[in-house]
């Protein structure tokens, strides 16, 4: 953020924005709702996972607002490239549900919001200032999803993974090789292998025919 001289004199922070979302329309509504060229400033757009990775690289926004249904890299994964490569840009999903499970998978992810697309223009603008002044903001329904999923985990043991760690464990349920996962889900063989290790550590299983059994008797691994 960088400050200017508004009228009167007083100083007031600009907040510089990335839009990310694969349709055009939307991206121009947010510009059209939010680019008042003083509080807010949309510096740039993309219309994926992978484009907005590279945005940011070479925009420097303070917060990117991100959809969470696009084609390519899932969202979760750039956001994590993200946090990793530019760790003062903060990200708010932007959504239109708050599904079980992606809630947390995109907060754990490193998502500093989660906004569903129904929010006024009040709560809107307040979760943008909420973020960009270093806290979280979640609508009110993430909230309850969040609440939820922290009562289910002991429940169940699929709510531990996230939906992503799921998808993998569908495809072992299937039979399917580290390499054939990676070719299914456009991930490296060495990322899948992480995902496989983490699943297995967190449901406390020895090996992928352990993990097989396990996504099989709760009816995963069906085509």
């Amino acid at each position: 953020m960088h400050s200017h001289s508004a009228a009167g004199d007083t100083m007031t922070a600009t907040i510089k924005l990335l839009l990310v979302d694969d349709h055009g329309i939307v991206r121009e509504g947010l510009r059209a709702l939010l680019d008042d060229g003083e509080e807010f400033v949309i510096v740039g757009e993309a219309g994926n996972g992978d484009e907005a990775c590279d945005a940011v690289r070479r925009l420097h926004p303070d917060i990117v607002l991100m959809d969470l249904k696009m084609p390519g890299m899932a969202a979760s994964d750039a956001i994590r490239v993200i946090r990793a490569t530019s760790p003062s840009v903060k990200v708010i999903a932007l959504t239109s549900y708050a599904e079980d499970g992606q809630v947390r998978e995109i907060m754990a992810a490193g998502a500093a919001g989660y906004i569903l697309k129904d929010v006024t223009k009040s709560d809107f603008v307040t979760a943008l200032r909420t973020v960009a002044g270093g806290q979280t903001w979640l609508h009110p329904l993430a909230q309850r999803s969040l609440v939820e999923q922290l009562r289910n985990r002991q429940a169940d043991p699929l709510a531990l993974l996230t939906q992503r760690e799921r998808s993998v464990l569908d495809l072992i349920a299937r039979g399917m090789s580290n390499r054939q996962i990676g070719d299914e889900l456009h991930l490296t063989e060495g990322t899948v292998k992480g995902y496989v290790s983490t699943i297995l550590a967190k449901l406390k299983l020895e090996d992928r025919t352990q993990a097989a059994l396990f996504a099989v008797q709760r009816g995963l691994g069906r085509r």
